[in-house]
């Protein structure tokens, strides 16, 4: 890596992230969730651009008081590396990164969020060699359930194409569904997966799936009617997180007969949970990011900023 130092930003409809990529090719995070009111399951856009307003100076005050030498700036720019998308709550941490880019007279390489995800999690698993080859990767999270497959490319470093997702509910949307109907905190990920933890039941999970695209909404559905018939709080979120881990399964087979024998890599929140990290892991060899790099972060536009300049 060239000499100098990588700031990453991210502005997430979860969480104001910022990450600084080192010379010594270590990271250090400095992120913070958006507050979300007990029982609700998410923000407007309007909310969460406001507190992205309020958070963001105090996340990137810790990283910059350090006085690193900024080599370049990398920030997430749009959810996905597709034409029309967009979100409000990224342009946030965009304008925060042209104005740094501008004063500081360094370059601004800009990135999708699921091209952050899928960089940070990549360099979490030791595997960032995978960029120069073509691997599918999945991104599963609040706002979305896709697999893609990632080539590379000489201009933009990597390219993505959607082949698989969600034909409704997203991953983490079905947990954070399941967790309030528990009584449980949004985002309810991790209390979830404790509850999940506690049992041993056994089920038999049919996925709905229409090709390499599943179905979620079952999920919440079925969940729902246990929780009326009395099932015990553990069983249900056990069910929840198993019938998620036989969707991605499904997808996965699937998209491993059609495109070959890939490499695969698991990216984005909900791949933080051990239980689906463990059997994917055994079945697919797959590569998945540490907690810290799974959840929303800013790591990956770094590296990213980071790389590009190394080929320029």
């Amino acid at each position: 890596m060239k000499n100098g130092n990588y700031l990453g930003i991210d502005t997430s409809n979860y969480t104001t992230s910022a990450a600084l990529y080192r010379e010594d090719e270590s990271v250090a995070h400095s992120k913070r969730l958006l507050p979300v009111k007990e029982g609700q399951l998410g923000l407007r856009q309007s909310d969460a651009v406001f507190h992205h307003v309020q958070q963001l100076p105090q996340i990137l005050e810790p990283l910059l008081r350090q006085h690193p030498v900024l080599r370049a700036i990398g920030a997430s720019s749009r959810p996905r590396s597709a034409e029309g998308s967009y979100m409000p709550c990224f342009t946030v941490g965009l304008g925060t990164a042209k104005i740094l880019a501008d004063t500081l007279g360094i370059a601004l390489h800009l990135c999708s969020h699921q091209e952050n995800h899928i960089a940070a999690a990549l360099y979490s698993a030791g595997r960032l060699e995978l960029l120069r080859q073509t691997f599918l990767a999945f991104h599963v999270s609040g706002g979305t359930t896709e697999a893609v497959l990632v080539e590379p490319d000489k201009e933009h470093l990597i390219r993505t194409r959607l082949v698989a997702s969600s034909l409704d509910l997203k991953g983490g949307q079905a947990v954070d569904r399941v967790g309030v109907m528990l009584g449980l905190s949004f985002p309810a990920g991790p209390e979830l997966e404790r509850l999940a933890l506690q049992s041993d039941a056994k089920f038999k999970i049919r996925s709905a799936m229409r090709g390499c695209d599943c179905s979620l909404s079952g999920i919440e559905n079925q969940c729902r009617a246990m929780l009326d018939k009395g099932a015990p709080k553990e069983e249900i979120a056990r069910f929840c997180l198993l019938s998620l881990l036989a969707a991605l399964d499904a997808m996965c087979g699937a998209l491993l007969k059609e495109y070959g024998d890939l490499p695969v890599l698991f990216a984005g929140g909900v791949m933080s949970n051990s239980i689906i990290r463990q059997a994917l892991t055994q079945r697919y060899g797959a590569a998945f990011a540490t907690p810290a790099f799974s959840a929303d972060n800013a790591a990956g536009a770094a590296i990213l900023a980071a790389i590009k300049e190394e080929v320029t």
